[in-house]
């Protein structure tokens, strides 16, 4: 059984000479969980996830971390900030030191750790982000994605076991916003538990294991997306609008057509549904093959022949060092968000592609395929680069 690594029970806030924020929340989060706490500004997004290391102080009621009160002394704050990493929505908040390298080096140094474990933790954290070579960088010089990854590099240096993100995306353009949550796909493959907030429906709906909408410090709902989502009416007293791909399934079943099986999240999902309820019967074309490559154990000679033996093959990248390897090397790529269904449907429709990837993607890659060949029946294979 999934362990719960952060409880919130019947918490209470009220800012001085100010209407009460928060009023009796309770939930927990499941360690390993993407989460999303979804509501419109004024909601109290941002108070409440501000209780989560501590910056604020419930009036009443309890958080628990990992099974324990949060105690307010200063060693007890220290330690709970360490492992709850808090990003904020406003990263020239955070940012305070004159270079990229020293900002990231702050959490680890006052920690107290020796210069190579600095070194080491700011090197693996600026790599995790797809900033390294910024080191000597001044952050004000620095577009608003990249202070972002500056802003998360900093947090990842101290290995915390929860990342908390206020508003995420905000300030991004869509290609920056796609980057960010790629990116907190990727640490969440790597063990970390990512919780949210934003007022963004349609990034959330898609991305988060389990939304809570929250409307005026009060909790309306906490379940899946698809079922948090899928009441119009309670989505409206929270003063946001249903995803799209949630009205548009909505919609054709209005109009008659039976669409079996969940409401869908992704584009694949919808096209499945459609396609099941109108397909006549007959043979199923066959279908494409998914090729993945590894980019951190792929040379270059050995993709650049891969890929001169598949002219014209579809390609997509997955994760920031894959991204970068497709920039330094000319590749252009057909995917660069959504890319594993957006390679299924390539391949229902006959036609293989390559993701580019990196370690845990990979076998990412290879669940989502399985289990849509499970839901399906589609014949999709996947193949990783250098085997027969």
């Amino acid at each position: 059984m999934t362990s719960i690594i952060l409880e919130a029970r019947d918490l209470r806030y009220q800012y001085p000479r100010g209407m009460e924020a928060i009023r009796g929340i309770s939930f927990h989060v499941r360690r390993g969980e993407k989460v999303a706490l979804v509501g419109p500004n004024g909601a109290g997004k941002s108070t409440l996830l501000f209780m989560f290391n501590g910056m604020l102080r419930p009036d009443s009621g309890m958080l628990l971390f990992d099974n324990r009160p949060l105690a307010y002394d200063r060693d007890s704050l220290r330690e709970l900030r360490r492992r709850v990493g808090f990003v904020f929505q406003n990263p020239d908040r955070q940012i305070i030191a004159p270079t990229v390298w020293q900002d990231v080096a702050y959490g680890p140094v006052n920690l107290g750790l020796p210069d190579d474990r600095v070194r080491a933790a700011v090197e693996a954290a600026l790599g995790a982000v797809g900033l390294a070579g910024f080191d000597r960088r001044p952050p004000h010089q620095l577009s608003s994605g990249e202070k972002k990854r500056v802003a998360l590099a900093g947090v990842l240096a101290m290995d915390p076991d929860l990342l908390v993100l206020d508003e995420p995306t905000n300030a991004l353009d869509p290609a920056g916003s796609e980057d960010i949550m790629e990116l907190l796909d990727e640490l969440r493959e790597k063990g970390k538990t990512v919780f949210i907030s934003t007022h963004d429906v349609e990034l959330a709906y898609p991305w988060a294991d389990r939304v809570i909408l929250l409307r005026g410090g009060e909790i309306l709902r906490e379940d899946s997306p698809e079922v948090a989502f899928g009441d119009a009416g309670l989505v409206r007293k929270a003063r946001l609008s249903v995803p799209l791909l949630l009205d548009l399934h909505r919609e054709l079943e209005r109009r008659g057509l039976s669409l079996a099986g969940r409401r869908p999240r992704t584009v694949l999902e919808l096209v499945q549904a459609v396609e099941q309820a109108t397909r006549k019967a007959g043979v199923r074309p066959p279908c494409g093959t998914i090729h993945v490559c590894d980019v951190d154990m792929t040379g270059r000679e050995a993709l650049a022949g891969w890929l001169s033996s598949h002219d014209g093959i579809s390609i997509g990248a997955m994760g920031t060092r894959a991204k970068q390897r497709a920039a330094t090397e000319g590749l252009p790529l057909d995917f660069s968000s959504g890319v594993i269904d957006k390679c299924i449907l390539k391949a229902l429709n006959g036609r293989s592609s390559l993701i580019l990837t990196v370690g845990g993607m990979v076998a990412q890659v290879e669940r989502r395929v399985a289990l849509f060949r499970e839901e399906s029946g589609a014949d999709i294979g996947v193949r990783r680069l250098g085997e027969a």
